[in-house]
C-alpha cells in the first residue's frame, strides 16, 4: 500500500520553494511541519533533518554532484537537481538510511514527478556516488577548501578574512553545521527558573542552565514546542542568549518609556517589558510604576506576530504598533528612556538556523543594509531623552554593520557616547567587549549565535565626558 504522504516528496517541495522560488527555508519548513503535524515524530524528524541538512551542505553537495554527473548541477532540471541534492545528503550524512534505499526511493520520486525517462540517470549517478563517496578529492586552496567543506560562499570567507583569523573563521563555519539545543528564556513574571526546569523535566525535556544568564536554559529532547504545556502556558520564550543580552544591557528602571523600533517577533521587547515589570514590582504599590514598552515594526503581519507573543506572555505593559523605523517620529522626540534598535542585517551570525541566508547575501546587499542601518539609527537617536540609552544590535559578525556603524554614529552624534558594559556581563563575556560599550559574539567561539550589541548613552545637557551617571547603570 502506497503511503498517502511521502517524506522525501515533502523535502523536495520545500527545497524547490527555497532554491527555485527564493522563499525562506525556516518559514516554508515550519508551514509544512505544521500542515503535516499528524505524521509520526520520526517522519517529521526525517523531513527536518534532510531539508535543513541539504541546505546547510549545498555547496559541498553540488561539488560532489559535479564530480559524478556529465550534466552539471546548474544545467539540471530543477526537480532532478533538488532530488539529487537531498539524496546526496542522505548518502553522505545519514548512515541510518541504507544506500540502496536512497537510490531506489530517489528513482521512484523522479518517476512520480514525471521524469521516468531519467530514472536510469538518477540511479547511475547516485550509485556511483554511494560507491566512491569516501574517495572524493576536495580543493586544497585555503578559501576554496573552507568554502566546499563547510558550504559557505567564497566571498563571505574572504570578507571575514579581513577581520578574523582562519582558525576563528573555521570555528564559526563548523559551529553553523552543528546541531545545538534550543535556547529559551524563563518568563520570570510567571514562574521561577527552578519551577520551569522541574516542569520541563516532567514533560520529558532535557533542560540545562546556560552559563551566560541565570534565567536562560538550553532544552532538547522534545517533539515540538507547541506540544509542551510549559510553552502553551507562556512560561518561556524561545530566544538565543545573545538576544537576551540586549534586554540585560538595557537594564530598565521603574517608570521607563521604552521603544523597540524593529521588534518582530518581539523577543527583545518582551524581555525589556518583563525586566520593566520586575523593576516596578516593588514600587508599584507606592505609585512609582507606569513604565511602558512600545514594540514597533514595518508591516501589519509583523505586528500581528508581536501581538501573538504579547498575548502569550500575559504582560500588560507592552503594546505593538505598525511604524516605519526609517521615518523620523517627531511625537517621540526626546521622550524615550531606552530605544532598542535591533536592525535588519545580513544575518551572517545565524547561518546555523537560517542556512539559505548565505546563498542570498551579497556584498552589494550588505552595502545597502549599512545605509539602511544608519538611516534608522539617525531616526532612533532622536527619540532618546538626555541621559537615556540607545541599544544597537545585529545578528551578524561583519564589522561594517557593527563596530564601523558605531564609529560613524559617535562621530556624527557627539551628544552620545559609548557606555561601560563590562560589569553588566558575566565573567566569560567581559573579554569579548571589543571596544567600550561594544560586545561582539562569534559562533563557535561563544556559546551563542553571532551577535553584536552596542550600548550608547545620550549625555545630559550641559555635561560632557564620562562623569555623568545615567539611568539604569
Amino acid at each position: 500500500m502506497t503511503k498517502a504522504v511521502n517524506e522525501r516528496e515533502l523535502v523536495l517541495a520545500v527545497l524547490m520553494e527555497v532554491t527555485e522560488n527564493g522563499q525562506f527555508s525556516h518559514i516554508v519548513l515550519r508551514d509544512v511541519l505544521s500542515k503535516y503535524q499528524y505524521l509520526e515524530k520520526r517522519e517529521r524528524a526525517f523531513i527536518t533533518r534532510v531539508t535543513e541538512g541539504t541546505l546547510e551542505h549545498l555547496i559541498e553537495i553540488d561539488y560532489i554532484l559535479d564530480q559524478f554527473s556529465k550534466v552539471k548541477v546548474k544545467k539540471m532540471k530543477p526537480v532532478i537537481r533538488n532530488l539529487l541534492r537531498s539524496a546526496v545528503y542522505q548518502l553522505k550524512y545519514m548512515d541510518s538510511v541504507p544506500d540502496r534505499a536512497v537510490c531506489s526511493e530517489s528513482v521512484k520520486l523522479a518517476v512520480r514527478k514525471g521524469f521516468s525517462g531519467l530514472r536510469g540517470y538518477v540511479n547511475g549517478v547516485l550509485r556511483n556516488i554511494a560507491r566512491d563517496i569516501g574517495d572524493i578529492k576536495y580543493p586544497t586552496e585555503e578559501v576554496q577548501s573552507l568554502s566546499v567543506r563547510y558550504s559557505c560562499p567564497e566571498w563571505i570567507i574572504r570578507l571575514w578574512r579581513q577581520s578574523y583569523s582562519i582558525d576563528v573563521i573555521e570555528k564559526m563555519l563548523d559551529d553553523f553545521l552543528r546541531e545545538k539545543p534550543t535556547t529559551m528564556r524563563c518568563c520570570l513574571s510567571r514562574t521561577t527558573l527552578e519551577e520551569l526546569t522541574k516542569k520541563l523535566r516532567e514533560e520529558g525535556v532535557t533542560a540545562e542552565p546556560h552559563p551566560y544568564l541565570p534565567y536562560a536554559l538550553s532544552i532538547s529532547g522534545y517533539d515540538y514546542l507547541e506540544g509542551l504545556e510549559c510553552f502553551r502556558e507562556g512560561l518561556f520564550m524561545v530566544q538565543d542568549v545573545s538576544s537576551m543580552l540586549v534586554g540585560e544591557l538595557a537594564a530598565p528602571k521603574a517608570g521607563d518609556r521604552i521603544v523597540d523600533v524593529c521588534a518582530a517577533p518581539g523577543g527583545k521587547a518582551l524581555h525589556a517589558a518583563e525586566k520593566l515589570w520586575m523593576a516596578e514590582r516593588d514600587v508599584r504599590a507606592e505609585g512609582n510604576g507606569g513604565g511602558h514598552v512600545e514594540a514597533r515594526d514595518l508591516t501589519e503581519y509583523k505586528v500581528e506576530l508581536i501581538e501573538e507573543n504579547i498575548e502569550r506572555s500575559g504582560l500588560m505593559n507592552i503594546s505593538a504598533v505598525c511604524r516605519d523605523a526609517s521615518v523620523p517620529d517627531e511625537e517621540w522626540r526626546g521622550k524615550a528612556d531606552i530605544v532598542i534598535a535591533d536592525l535588519p542585517c545580513s544575518g551572517l551570525g545565524v547561518l546555523g538556523r537560517k542556512a539559505d541566508l548565505k546563498y542570498n547575501a551579497s556584498p552589494e546587499g550588505i552595502e545597502s543594509l549599512v545605509e539602511l542601518q544608519r538611516k534608522i539609527l539617525s531616526c532612533a537617536k532622536d527619540m532618546v531623552k538626555p541621559g537615556g540609552t540607545l541599544l544597537y544590535s545585529t545578528c551578524t559578525v561583519n564589522p561594517s554593520e557593527n563596530i564601523e556603524n558605531v564609529h560613524w554614529f559617535l562621530k556624527e552624534n557627539t551628544e552620545f557616547e559609548a557606555d561601560d558594559i563590562g560589569e553588566k556581563l558575566c565573567a566569560q563575556l567581559r573579554e569579548s567587549v571589543i571596544e567600550k560599550g561594544c560586545l561582539q559574539l562569534l559562533p563557535g567561539v561563544h556559546k551563542s549565535d553571532g551577535f553584536f550589541i552596542a550600548r550608547l548613552v545620550k549625555k545630559h545637557k550641559g555635561r560632557t565626558g564620562n562623569e555623568e551617571r545615567y539611568p539604569g547603570i
